[in-house]
């Protein structure tokens, strides 16, 4: 299998989840009226890891904070050849009149987004959605969707894959793009 290129290495993966962290309360101050929702599976750990540095280093009493599973909404739930495994949603609030960020890990086509927008309206109509990202692939978008916050940019024309390795079930925190022909074998 081809190796890899690390993108974002361990010391300023760190660096990057503090600036989108600072980026956050300049945005949203206390929070009152502003929830996360990170989106199951792979944005869950950004999420968690964005509510730890608000809460130890801004010193924020209580964010709202929300795990939104997305499997029944996207457009591709019935068009694969095996069903996709859901994850649990963990949401006990609603979101109406809310300021929402969403987080999810890598920004690629834009549909899980979709999905994420088609689902939070369960929970009632946001006054605002806003996104956050570790990782924009902006020039694969299929759909018109920006990130509000970006972790890092990745301009990979190809089918490359972008892996996001997170300390704890990986041996450390770092972004790693595999080639085209290894993205099976990488994840």
């Amino acid at each position: 299998m081809p190796r890899g290129r690390v993108i974002l290495k361990q010391d300023r993966f760190e660096l990057t989840l503090r600036r989108l962290s600072q980026q956050l309360v300049e945005n949203h101050t206390d929070f009152e009226s502003s929830c996360i929702i990170g989106l199951q599976p792979r944005g869950i750990a950004l999420a968690d890891r964005i509510i730890s540095i608000l809460l130890r280093r801004h010193k924020l009493k209580e964010i709202e904070y929300g795990k939104l599973d997305i499997t029944f909404y996207r457009d591709d739930y019935r068009r694969r050849d095996t069903p996709i495994a859901a994850s649990e949603t963990e949401m006990d609030f609603l979101v109406e009149g809310k300021r929402v960020i969403l987080i999810d890990d890598v920004l690629y086509t834009g549909r899980t987004i979709q999905a994420a927008l088609a689902a939070l309206q369960d929970y009632g109509r946001p006054r605002s959605v806003e996104l956050m990202t570790l990782i924009d692939r902006r020039f694969n978008r299929h759909l018109p969707i920006h990130a509000d916050y970006i972790g890092l940019v990745v301009d990979s024309l190809d089918e490359a894959y972008v892996k996001v390795c997170w300390e704890g079930p990986d041996p450390r925190d770092e972004v790693i793009l595999y080639p085209p022909t290894s993205h099976q074998k990488a994840s």
